[in-house]
């Protein structure tokens, strides 16, 4: 619905009021990795709009050109990318209404994009001892990628969890890691006694590096700090040379929830260590393998006469 009175003849588009919402995103202290998905999608949203002559002022913009937008991303990602676009978006709209920009967000009436059960497969004891072996090495990367597998397995915290520690965050003697998560809330994740040696090991190798003085816990070989994307590099190539197809993090992340779980861990344990909030995402993780914790669970009542 457009503004009536002066204002609405300014008719502010998306690209000028991209950054006022940054600037109100990061007074909100959100992320980085936040404020670069959000502007992303609005980014996309804002292409999508002039690609395809749809009006661009967000005073002008209805229900129908978002719908048209998310279905657009549906037919080329996976819901789950259009349900986070959907999400970005609903976001800004929300915060223009606030601000005064448009009466009415055009998504107040809109349902996000339904995102079908698709269980990730998690790692079988073949498969991780294979990435395992594959790391074995003496040689920088080697040590480096041996930790990073090591800690994944034993916590199953976040990639960008895992890229965004710090040396001052492992404690190896406790064997334990401060990590920082979603929505910025800390939390301390147990690990075990030979990823503690692995991470040991890769201190000392760390100690030799030319950026060994940042505070970074992992870097690169090549000079530069070992960041969100250069992880999932590494873990597809070491999936690849152990013959383990699709190898990234979140398939350690269920197989984390998984084995936690197998081991007669309890569930709310279970939320704690992996950083959820809300039982929704200890269901969908948890999900992975339920139909064979319940097989294996299982007892016969009559076997028990």
């Amino acid at each position: 619905m457009a503004r009536t009175g002066s204002r609405a003849a300014i008719a502010p588009t998306i690209e000028v009021l991209t950054r006022s919402w940054r600037l109100s995103l990061e007074a909100q202290d959100k992320s980085r990795r936040t404020l670069e998905q959000y502007l992303e999608s609005l980014r996309l949203f804002d292409a999508f709009l002039a690609r395809s002559g749809m009006p661009q002022a967000v005073a002008s913009i209805a229900r129908e050109h978002v719908e048209a937008f998310i279905a657009d991303v549906l037919t080329r990602s996976k819901a789950s990318t259009a349900a986070t676009r959907y999400k970005c978006l609903r976001l800004f709209f929300g915060w223009c209404a606030d601000e005064g920009e448009i009466i009415l967000s055009p998504m107040a009436r809109m349902k996000p994009p339904i995102i079908p059960d698709e269980p990730v497969d998690v790692l079988t004891a073949d498969e991780l001892g294979r990435v395992l072996k594959v790391c074995k090495g003496t040689s920088f990367e080697d040590r480096r990628d041996l930790a990073v597998v090591c800690l994944l397995a034993d916590t199953g915290i976040r990639r960008s969890e895992l890229a965004g520690l710090t040396i001052d965050a492992v404690d190896l003697d406790h064997k334990v890691v401060a990590v920082l998560g979603k929505g910025r809330r800390p939390r301390v994740v147990p690990f075990g006694a030979k990823t503690a040696q692995a991470i040991d090991r890769w201190l000392r190798i760390r100690s030799g590096h030319r950026l060994a003085g940042l505070p970074d816990l992992w870097l690169g070989a090549s000079g530069r700090r070992f960041t969100d994307q250069a992880v999932r590099q590494m873990l597809e190539r070491r999936g690849t040379e152990a013959g383990v197809a699709s190898l990234h993090a979140h398939r350690f992340r269920h197989t984390f929830a998984h084995q936690h779980l197998v081991d007669g861990g309890n569930e709310g344990d279970l939320m704690v260590l992996a950083g959820w909030r809300s039982r929704q995402m200890l269901t969908r993780y948890a999900s992975s393998m339920a139909a064979e914790r319940a097989r294996t669970s299982y007892r016969s009542p009559l076997d028990r006469l």
